[in-house]
């Protein structure tokens, strides 16, 4: 398990989204999520220690001087992207940060595209709502269409939250976001999780009809997991799933 240690970090080659240049609002010290996901690369969520949440004004600045820096050498970022330590749009200040984020792209590498990964939890705020909205790959998570399998894969945190909820709250983007899903197998706390089976498969293509993402990115596991026992799934299953999301009519992705 590793957690990023400062506010910018990267550029990473990403296996989505190309060269991309991380944001992470949280602690540099801490995992704070409101899932807290068997399968997370940060590990499972940790209580804050010294670092505190960065200001909106120390993001801009430290965003701001690594734009700079990246433009003067000529290597500009195919993607500004916002994951780190937690949940991004759990930051109070995550709206004018993302407006601070356009303004920055704009100037220093207008080609590059701003993209957040977020759990989806509070994605029914208005403001939160508004920000993803402005960014160029809202990028949100949907794990499973069987509200056990979720319940049991992302552990969400201090809320009891369903499918239901989840599927009400994406159909409101109106197209405009990318569905993320990670597909894995094994066992957790001794009960089997599986979200790959024809059932499983069936009602997450059911309930893509009904939020009508413009993309779906499909993923297994590539790092060490907080939850042993669990397996990677193989790149031919992966490309079966990825088929029946063509057949749906969905622009699909599979990470290698």
């Amino acid at each position: 398990m590793f957690l990023f240690d400062q506010i910018i970090f990267g550029p990473i080659h990403s296996r989505r989204l190309g060269l991309s240049l991380g944001v992470n609002l949280l602690p540099t010290d801490a995992k704070i999520c409101s899932f807290n996901c068997i399968y997370c690369e940060c590990g499972f969520n940790t209580t804050m220690l010294e670092s505190p949440i960065p200001t909106r004004e120390q993001v801009r600045e430290t965003l701001d001087a690594k734009l700079q820096e990246m433009k003067a050498a000529n290597e500009i970022p195919d993607v500004i992207t916002f994951a780190g330590n937690g949940e991004p749009t759990l930051h109070a200040e995550f709206a004018g940060i993302i407006d601070d984020t356009i303004a920055l792209r704009n100037k220093y590498c207008p080609t590059a595209k701003v993209s957040v990964l977020s759990n989806s939890t509070r994605i029914h705020k208005p403001t939160v709502f508004n920000a993803l909205c402005k960014v160029d790959n809202n990028i949100l998570k949907f794990d499973s269409a069987i509200d056990r399998t979720m319940k049991l894969m992302d552990q969400p945190v201090g809320k009891n939250i369903n499918v239901a909820w989840f599927v009400e709250h994406l159909k409101k983007f109106e197209g405009k976001l990318i569905i993320q899903t990670m597909f894995l197998r094994g066992e957790f706390k001794s009960e089997a999780v599986d979200n790959t089976t024809d059932e499983e498969v069936e009602a997450w293509l059911n309930a893509l009809d009904e939020i009508r993402p413009k993309q779906v990115m499909i993923y297994t596991l590539d790092r060490e997991t907080p939850a042993q026992n669990l397996e990677k799934i193989s790149q031919k299953e992966l490309k079966a799933i990825a088929k029946k999301v063509k057949e749906h009519g969905f622009e699909v992705s599979v990470a290698e």
